[in-house]
C-alpha cells in the first residue's frame, strides 16, 4: 500500500459476476484502489477472489440465502481482524455488515462494508431495516472507542437529505426517504441546520461526500434501470463513506464514479471513491 494517500473506494455491485462481464474489472484496473467495500456481492468466496485476482486479500461475508446480499472488502493488505457480527443474537445480519482492521504503514485503519436493507413501507421489510439501522446505531460509537480512525461505507438505502434525492418530494412516503429512516442519519451526522451537522454533532460521524460537496444536488449513486433515470440525473444518494472526525480530517480527495453513458455502466450504483492522506 502506498504511505499517502490510502484510496478507499465503495460500490454496490448488483452481483459481482454480472458486474465484472459489463466492465468492472476494467474500472477496477485503472483507479488504483486499495481497499474496496462490495455489496450484493451475490457470489461465493471462491468466485469472487478468482474475479478479484490473487492480488487482493479478501474477507467476505454472504448472505444467509444462497445468491442475496452479500458483503467483502478487498484490499491490497491483509486484514488483521475482521468481524460480522451486529445487533441482537437472533438478529440476522450475514450478508449485510462487515469490519475489518487494515494496517497501513504503522496506522490502523477500521473498515466497515455495510448494506442496509431496501425496506418497504408498512411491511416487516422495513421492521427489518429498522432492526439493522437500530444495531448500526449501537455499533457506531462501539467502533470509534475501537479505533479513531474507522469508515462505515456501502449502499445504505436512506437518503439523508432533500439534497440526496432529486425526486424527493414524490418520495417522502416511500421506503429509502421515510421521516423515521431520516431520523437516524440525523442521529449519526446531526441534522440539517442543527449546529454542528456533519462536523461533530450527532453521534459525531462524518458524511465526507456531503462534507466535500457542499450544498448542492446529489452528486447521486444510484439510478434505476428503467426509463431515462440516468440520462436525466434522476438519482439517489444512498451509498456513503461516514467517517469518524478524526479520519474525515485526512481527506485529500472525493469521487463519485457516474458513468459517461447509460450504456457503460455495470451496476445500478456507482463507486465512491476517497482519498484519505495517513
Amino acid at each position: 500500500m502506498p504511505t499517502s494517500p490510502l484510496r478507499i473506494a465503495t460500490i454496490n455491485a448488483n452481483g459481482i459476476r454480472a458486474a465484472f462481464r459489463k466492465g468492472m474489472g476494467s474500472w477496477l484496473e485503472g483507479r488504483d484502489v486499495d481497499i474496496l467495500a462490495i455489496q450484493e456481492v451475490r457470489a461465493s468466496t471462491e468466485d469472487l477472489q478468482g474475479l478479484l485476482g490473487e492480488e487482493w486479500d479478501v474477507v467476505h461475508d454472504p448472505a444467509t440465502a444462497k445468491g442475496r446480499a452479500g458483503v467483502a472488502i478487498a484490499s491490497r493488505h491483509r486484514a488483521s481482524i475482521h468481524r460480522v457480527e451486529l445487533g441482537p443474537t437472533d438478529f440476522d445480519s450475514a450478508g449485510r455488515w462487515l469490519e475489518a482492521d487494515y494496517e497501513v504503514d504503522g496506522t490502523v485503519v477500521t473498515v466497515v462494508s455495510a448494506y442496509v436493507h431496501s425496506g418497504e413501507a408498512g411491511t416487516e421489510k422495513q421492521t427489518e431495516k429498522y432492526r439493522f439501522l437500530d444495531a448500526m446505531e449501537a455499533r457506531l460509537p462501539e467502533l470509534q472507542k475501537h479505533n479513531e480512525l474507522a469508515v462505515v461505507m456501502g449502499d445504505l438505502n436512506v437518503g439523508h437529505r432533500t439534497l440526496d434525492i432529486r425526486n424527493w418530494k414524490g418520495n417522502v412516503k416511500r421506503a429509502g426517504f421515510l421521516p423515521e429512516e431520516r431520523a437516524y442519519f440525523d442521529r449519526f451526522l446531526g441534522a440539517e441546520g442543527e449546529a454542528g451537522y456533519n462536523e461533530g454533532a450527532g453521534l459525531g460521524w462524518v458524511d465526507v461526500v456531503r462534507r466535500h460537496a457542499g450544498e448542492v444536488e446529489g452528486p447521486y449513486t444510484w439510478w434505476s434501470w428503467r426509463g431515462k433515470a440516468f440520462d436525466n440525473d434522476s438519482g439517489w444518494r444512498i451509498d456513503y463513506q461516514l467517517a469518524t472526525p478524526a479520519l474525515a480530517a485526512r481527506v485529500k480527495d472525493v469521487a463519485v464514479d457516474r458513468a459517461a453513458a447509460y450504456d457503460e455502466r455495470w451496476s445500478d450504483h456507482t463507486p465512491v471513491v476517497v482519498d484519505y492522506a495517513l
